[in-house]
């Protein structure tokens, strides 16, 4: 029996004979409970593909050109490995160790990528690992870690022939999770931890990648707003931000060929060579991590929030209602980095999270280094994105998952009245001073928390009210669950 590695079409499929399945079906993989699964391959036209897995026996005939495909009924959360067994005339294939629960795609740039192994919590961690209820599928790509320079001829022919993505189904064991999403890790860890359920991560970050790579071409063709990303050379699109072409251009070369070249910046490319061939069979909901790459332009900054929908709304017609739970960007020192978009960003975030339904927003500003784009406490983040899922798609009402998160501002006889949701228990960290507000953006102003509200005085009634509003902020306002506010920018309402 050949394992199979998962998502590539050039590399072996799990075969015996002439009886073959699709590659995307591996040992050691979880399968999604609750809905009907598509199991697909090749096998003699004419002949007749049997499989048995979890009390069910199902049969499919094999199409003229080869092709078959069965559908299982849904299936029941199941955490002791069990064989899928395949058979067609002689010839009998297993898919071996698979477990059934929820199977969530983590996908972003570097923050999502971060490894395990340098993450702060790690040493602990790896003394304690959950075993056999976390699996994940966590390749390598083409170009992973090649900067500044061109990719050698040999990674260029293996791009330009369709290879992207690499790898295999693994357990959780010292060995593979030092190199696992961290943030996927810890968010795993945690949602099995509360809800006995196995956990499947379908892990496609790339480091540096813009949001246009994990959006289907198609999608972006549809929208009027966004329809010129997917046009000509994307090298010399500047509808695309200016710092994924410039990498396109240091790994590629001026290339100048109609659509460019293959990369992993390119629009559509990443949902090309991982997602799409995942969009046959169900799964529990996707972790975000992305936007360092969109937040360094004023015009990608504006539009991350519309863009971002177009997005989900393709992903939800292969998935319907899937949750999604993102991170919103973390806090560094704009004089290290080129940040000072930052605290627009952050606030686009926060207004996609209130206008898309079914999302759920983790603040990280708290847990960012001043002279890192890669803060390595993952452990915090993780465990944020979790609360969400634990409590909207768990349906674990006893959680908190969010901060306080910027409701109202009215101005009211020399104050300015911030109302927020989320709010219960109001403090700072620490019970210290409380930090962070402005009523320009720039000038900080003395604030106090009344209850659910926070307070500014002010004499006159002044536009907005911002809070976090530096690249790398200290401020401090909490809830009773000890979760951050996020940046904002609110209209002060008469």
């Amino acid at each position: 029996m050949v394992r199979g590695i998962a998502l590539l079409i050039v590399t072996p499929v799990l075969a015996y004979g002439q009886l073959r399945l699709n590659p995307e079906w591996n040992d050691h993989m979880v399968l999604q409970h609750g809905k009907a699964l598509t199991i697909s391959g090749k096998a003699i036209p004419g002949k007749t593909v049997h499989l048995r897995f979890a009390g069910q026996s199902v049969s499919s005939g094999v199409k003229s050109d080869g092709s078959w495909q069965i559908q299982i009924a849904p299936l029941k959360v199941n955490a002791i490995p069990a064989d899928m067994r395949v058979s067609s005339g002689k010839d009998t294939l297993h898919l071996r160790d698979l477990l059934v629960g929820d199977v969530w795609l983590c996908l972003g740039q570097s923050n999502m990528e971060f490894p395990m192994r340098s993450e702060a919590h790690y040493p602990k961690a790896r003394r304690q690992l959950p075993g056999k209820m976390i699996r994940w599928y966590n390749p390598r790509y083409i170009g992973k870690g090649i900067y500044n320079q061109l990719f050698p001829d040999s990674l260029a022919r293996l791009l330009d022939a369709g290879i992207f993505y690499t790898g295999e189904w693994e357990r959780c064991d010292t060995g593979s999770t030092a190199n696992m999403s961290a943030v996927a890790y810890y968010f795993a860890e945690k949602v099995t931890a509360q809800t006995g359920i196995p956990i499947g991560l379908i892990h496609l970050a790339i480091g540096g990648a813009p949001l246009e790579t994990f959006i289907p071409a198609e999608a972006l063709n549809a929208d009027s707003a966004f329809a010129r990303k997917s046009e000509g050379n994307w090298l010399q699109n500047i509808e695309l931000p200016d710092w994924s072409r410039e990498r396109g251009r240091q790994n590629r070369g001026n290339d100048s060929s109609a659509n460019g070249p293959a990369h992993g910046y390119k629009p559509g490319f990443a949902f090309d060579m991982g997602l799409r061939k995942l969009t046959g069979n169900p799964i529990a909901g996707i972790l975000f991590y992305q936007g360092e790459t969109n937040a360094q332009e004023p015009a990608r900054v504006s539009q991350y929030g519309r863009l971002f929908e177009v997005m989900l709304h393709a992903y939800r017609a292969y998935w319907p209602g899937a949750p999604c739970y993102f991170v919103q960007l973390s806090s560094i020192d704009s004089s290290q980095y080129r940040s000072q978009l930052w605290p627009q960003f952050r606030d686009e975030q926060r207004l996609m999270h209130q206008r898309i339904p079914h999302t759920g927003m983790a603040v990280s500003s708290d847990v960012g280094s001043r002279n890192d784009v890669h803060p390595t406490d993952k452990r915090t983040v993780g465990q944020r994105l979790a609360a969400w899922a634990l409590f909207d798609f768990y349906g674990q009402r006893n959680i908190v998952p969010s901060g306080p998160l910027a409701a109202k501002a009215t101005y009211r006889e020399g104050k300015v009245i911030i109302t927020f949701t989320w709010a219960e228990g109001l403090k700072t960290v620490g019970n210290t001073e409380l930090k962070g507000f402005s009523l320009d953006g720039i000038q900080l102003s003395p604030a106090t928390i009344h209850g659910n509200t926070v307070e500014i005085a002010s004499p006159e009634r002044t536009a907005f009210v911002y809070y976090g509003w530096q690249p790398f902020t200290d401020a401090n306002l909490v809830n009773a669950a000890g979760l951050p506010a996020s940046t904002f920018r609110l209209r002060i309402e008469p």
